[in-house]
């Protein structure tokens, strides 16, 4: 079962009118779009995600609101195409969950998840750009490491690039998880490949760039009263998004409505466990 993150607090945050005009930049199965549209009337919001499959999967998930929903297939750097084709300049919110769709990450032939074997893929767009097994086999040990360590925030990244080279050629999810665990012992619950694949994820589909051009358009894609909320699961992006978030207001340009980051309730802990690590943060644009 598909549980949106921190559904209330969203809605909430959005102060989403009837008549409003909406868009979800991330809208994976659609668990907040759905919400987003029962709340409206004349308006409409934009499921927007970068994964067509996900988005397909979105429509099937919607058709009961389907007059109130339009779909755009692209990245964040392609949201002021998506509001022109709806004859669009600025609407009146913005949503972005970060996190990876549950789709991803229980489809193997995907490459997302490390618990079961697939191909090293990890794009979440899987017509263009390049795999994740092609970074693991074709990058030198030195900018593996890097990789690693900057995106991944892994201390033992020189351990587990040089574990990766030697062990070349490496072409599923299962081969890849059992080189780092077998180069780097079991510290925590967490599995010790975690951290790496994280960091493959976000070099194989430009997250942090992506992210970048999420946080430079928004804010001229917002009408004045209207507001932006961002949930994020990795401290590198959740940093990102609070400087962005207090440059905006400092210039006068927006209200910060979370003066501190705001996590899951207790209760949406213990229904719904991989929200542990979400954060929220939202703005209100003044100009």
């Amino acid at each position: 079962m598909h549980f949106p993150v921190m559904l209330a607090e969203c809605l909430d945050y959005l102060a989403i009118r009837p008549e409003g005009i909406y868009l979800d930049a991330t809208a994976g199965l659609a668990g907040h779009t759905s919400a987003i549209a029962q709340r409206l009337t004349t308006g409409f919001v934009i499921a927007n995600d970068r994964d067509a499959e996900s988005l397909e999967t979105a429509r099937r998930n919607t058709i009961e609101w389907q007059d109130r929903i339009r779909f755009h297939h692209g990245k964040f750097s392609s949201l002021p195409s998506a509001l022109a084709e709806f004859n669009l300049q600025k609407v009146d919110g913005i949503l972005a969950d970060l996190g990876v769709s549950r789709y991803q990450l229980t489809s193997p032939e995907r490459g997302f998840s490390l618990m079961a074997s697939g191909p090293a893929d990890m794009r979440m767009d899987r017509s263009q750009g390049t795999t994740a097994a092609e970074l693991i086999n074709f990058t030198s040990e030195h900018e593996l490491a890097d990789l690693i360590y900057r995106f991944g925030e892994e201390r033992r990244s020189r351990k587990i690039a040089r574990a990766i080279v030697r062990a070349r050629p490496i072409h599923t999810t299962e081969e890849l998880a059992g080189v780092i665990e077998r180069a780097v012992p079991r510290t925590s619950k967490l599995h010790p490949a975690t951290q790496t694949f994280m960091a493959l994820r976000q070099v194989v589909n430009d997250e942090p760039g992506e992210l970048d051009q999420l946080l430079s358009l928004a804010p001229d894609l917002i009408q004045p009263g209207g507001r932006m909320v961002v949930i994020t699961f990795m401290s590198l992006e959740d940093r990102s998004v609070k400087r962005s978030f207090q440059a905006l207001a400092r210039s006068g340009r927006a209200n910060l409505l979370t003066k501190h980051v705001v996590r899951p309730t207790d209760e949406e802990l213990k229904n719904n466990p991989p929200s542990r690590s979400a954060k929220l943060r939202a703005l209100e644009i003044t100009r």
